[in-house]
């Protein structure tokens, strides 16, 4: 049952490739194999109404359908030519279509009108691919290859190919470029501005993500933000792993500072110390802005004892680093709480413990860190 569910999965993706950017390079190469193989059989037809060489009409098919093949084979293999980038070779793709196209109306006689509209179609299609100037280009190349095949059956057969019908063709022939030269202009200007406001749009959003989940004056994670980061943290603890600890901090004598250099001084606080954390703390560790002067400190797969060692080695760095923008002797000393939380459902209750806990070391003496009590029942 397996085995038969999985057989076309498996030949699709032998014969196409794996699914995303080989697979529809593939898919689209097929494409255009069709039309050629199309565009054989019409061929074939005006061939057995004797308006075409049959032997022209072959040589032409076998071009054209070898090329399309070959194509198919580069897309299936992934197959990148030097100073090429586009992995789809479109340009290249293009030009030998085009080449198809000049080739087709130089023996297609009476019907060759229609082989114009072809290549119309075939260079605004490459429009959606390529740059204004590669479709500019691309333009102008099947102009030219047109007006050449143009100007050579009017000297050689004169008789299938009047000078006054090929007039009118060449005349049509250099609207359909300047038609395509025009598009290409206002197509480009168009998906720049597309990706301008594209770009624009999504540097907006990041914008409005940073302001959804950074402090503004710190740049560490605010309140919202690190209740969802405590959530999809506590979300994956397993059972009889070390339970992560919460740290609750609150800068000693914050109000002092506001008042004794102004609240500059206090923001400067404020900042300098959520830069310390940043820096001093594991790389793991997640620092947000509770409120105020108060930090919440998620030590993630951290048993009690690493936290109080951890929680020492930030008291300790800031001690020796003073804020010396503000006064040179000024330097940041926290009350902190610690406390184990033992998963989703221990959240709130794990934040309490540790927020009694800070304000006992204020109560104690400030500069100094304290337990929360052991868990019920734990």
């Amino acid at each position: 049952m397996d085995a038969t569910a999985d057989a076309p999965f498996s030949l699709t993706t032998f014969l196409l490739g794996p699914a995303g950017g080989v697979r529809t390079r593939t898919v689209m190469s097929l494409m255009s194999l069709l039309v050629f193989l199309m565009f054989a059989v019409a061929q074939h037809v005006e061939v057995q109404m004797g308006l075409i060489d049959r032997q022209a009409s072959h040589a032409l098919t076998v071009f054209g359908l070898t090329g399309a093949v070959l194509f198919v084979a580069m897309m299936r293999a992934d197959l990148r030519l030097p100073g090429i980038r586009d992995p789809s070779m479109t340009v290249l793709q293009i030009t030998f279509a085009l080449v198809a196209i000049a080739w087709s109306y130089g023996i297609h006689g009476p019907a060759r009108g229609a082989v114009i509209s072809i290549m119309l179609l075939i260079l605004v299609f490459g429009m959606f691919a390529l740059s204004p100037r590669e479709s500019r280009t691309l333009g102008w190349l099947g102009f030219m290859l047109l007006s050449g095949v143009m100007a050579y059956k009017t000297r050689t057969d004169p008789q299938r190919y009047p000078p006054q019908v090929e007039l009118i063709h060449f005349g049509s022939a250099a609207i359909i470029a300047a038609g395509v030269v025009t598009l290409s202009s206002r197509f480009g200007r168009l998906r720049t501005r597309l990706l301008q406001q594209r770009a624009d749009l999504t540097e907006a959003l990041e914008r409005i993500h940073r302001l959804a989940s950074r402090d503004e004056l710190t740049g560490i994670l605010n309140r919202r933000a690190m209740i969802e980061q405590l959530t999809a943290q506590s979300s994956h603890m397993q059972r009889g792993a070390r339970p992560m600890c919460l740290l609750v901090v609150d800068l000693d004598h914050f109000k002092r500072i506001n008042d004794t250099f102004g609240h500059k001084a206090g923001d400067l606080a404020l900042q300098a110390f959520a830069n310390l954390a940043t820096r001093t703390l594991d790389e793991r560790d997640v620092i947000g802005r509770w409120g105020g002067e108060e930090f919440l400190l998620m030590l993630p797969e951290t048993s009690v004892e690493a936290g109080i060692e951890r929680t020492e080695r930030l008291r300790q760095a800031a001690l020796r680093q003073p804020l010396t923008d503000v006064h040179p002797s000024l330097v940041i000393t926290f009350s902190a709480g610690l406390s184990p939380c033992r998963g989703m459902h221990d959240i709130d209750a794990a934040i309490e413990r540790a927020d009694q806990a800070m304000y006992r070391a204020k109560t104690m003496g400030r500069n100094r860190t304290e337990l929360a009590p052991p868990i019920a029942g734990a």
